[in-house]
């Protein structure tokens, strides 16, 4: 119901403000948003959501208010069908203003399935181990306890969980035969191609499911960084449960002075902060926490990585940039900044059947193929 309501919040929103004679408190506003949620969405028996609505009023010290909340909740149920939506974008798919025109300044006419898509609950999806066979001997592992998958078209390493469960209850999970990452996420380690020997940097690695993932398919000289020492830790415990190791350190990409040891590495991912607008499916508070000022914040951020990182990849070696963000602020705006100020920078077109193809690299929509929103572009350092 959480999440329900963080998604829809500002339809939800819409729907209350003409029942409020007055600004409630905010825990009473999100109970009342909870019980419209309820009687819109979800399959509860209609007097069985205002009851339960009414009695939350008392467990959330509220009790002075159950009358109002029953009042304006069968109000509610009483009018169903019979309001007029607020039939702006805004509203209607539940985002702020801002970042609607933005969306629909980037994505042109397919706006509308880019909203929608960030509003849908996202699948469940595995990456498969490939040093314990292909993903097909982890989908029979799974038939074998009752879960059944679907192979995913672009990505060799990517199951679908026709239902969801627990980490627990995947089979092979504690043995790292299977993790739990959306397939989006995995193309970057396919995009990055790295070799056996190959030295690599994961630049902004926490919380370690794309190391694990470069780990398992090849074996590299890994140095793992991140500036979030906490998020480190689930790092580590990621690697031991797939069985690698890596160097990992607590440091800030951006700065290479602090942590590097002057030699080049031969592959570098930089999967770096930003606006988590391609992830909004999972994590609905994006939409309402998300400032304008933001974005151009994440932008200057990943435009001065790039930068810093760019001097430590060795002639002929390959970077990956990534971002889980659907603005072009935070993709191709920065790709194209950077090749311009860069000379010994060249793009590798990505030759692929995933996305759409940019100027620069190429972006996900929330949904297409199951996956979450992403934007990748290749580069390579030409000899100096």
């Amino acid at each position: 119901m959480a999440y329900g309501v963080l998604r829809d919040y500002r339809r939800l929103d819409a729907l209350l403000s003409p029942r409020l004679s007055r600004k409630p408190q905010p825990l009473l506003r999100a109970l009342l948003l909870v019980g419209i949620y309820q009687l819109e969405s979800m399959r509860v028996p209609p007097h069985a959501a205002v009851h339960a609505s009414v009695a939350a009023s008392a467990l959330l010290k509220l009790g002075k208010a159950r009358g109002m909340v029953n009042a304006i909740l069968r109000g509610h149920q009483r009018d169903a069908g019979k309001a007029v939506e607020d039939r702006t974008p805004g509203v209607r798919y539940s985002y702020p203003d801002w970042l609607v025109e933005r969306i629909q300044a980037d994505w042109g006419s397919q706006w509308p399935g880019v909203l929608e898509g960030g509003n849908r609950p996202a699948p469940m999806h595995l990456r498969t181990n490939a040093r314990f066979g292909d993903r097909f001997v982890a989908m029979r592992a799974l038939e074998a306890h009752g879960l059944t998958s679907r192979a995913a078209r672009v990505c060799d390493s990517v199951l679908t969980l026709d239902t969801p469960v627990a980490a627990r209850d995947l089979p092979g999970f504690d043995e790292g035969r299977v993790s739990i990452q959306d397939g989006a996420a995995q193309l970057a380690t396919v995009l990055l191609g790295a070799r056996n020997g190959d030295r690599v940097l994961d630049a902004c690695a926490a919380p370690g499911n794309k190391s694990a993932h470069l780990l398992e398919r090849a074996d590299i000289d890994l140095l793992a960084l991140d500036i979030d020492a906490e998020r480190l830790q689930t790092l580590d415990e990621t690697l031991t449960r797939v069985g690698r190791s890596a160097r990992v350190e607590v440091a800030d990409a951006a700065e290479p002075d602090t942590w590097w040891d002057g030699r080049l590495f031969d592959r570098i991912l930089l999967d770096a902060p930003c606006s988590g607008t391609g992830v909004i499916r999972r994590h609905p508070d994006i939409k309402w926490l998300r400032r304008p000022a933001d974005i151009s914040a994440a932008a200057e951020r990943q435009l001065a990585m790039l930068q810093a990182l760019w001097r430590t990849l060795a002639p002929g070696g390959r970077l990956v940039y990534a971002t889980c963000s659907i603005l072009r602020a935070e993709g191709v705006d920065v790709i194209a900044a950077f090749l311009a100020q860069t000379e010994n920078a060249r793009e590798v077109a990505i030759d692929a059947r995933w996305g759409f193809a940019e100027r620069h690299g190429r972006r996900l929509a929330p949904g297409m193929h199951g996956f979450d929103g992403f934007y990748y572009a290749v580069l390579e350092r030409a000899a100096d």
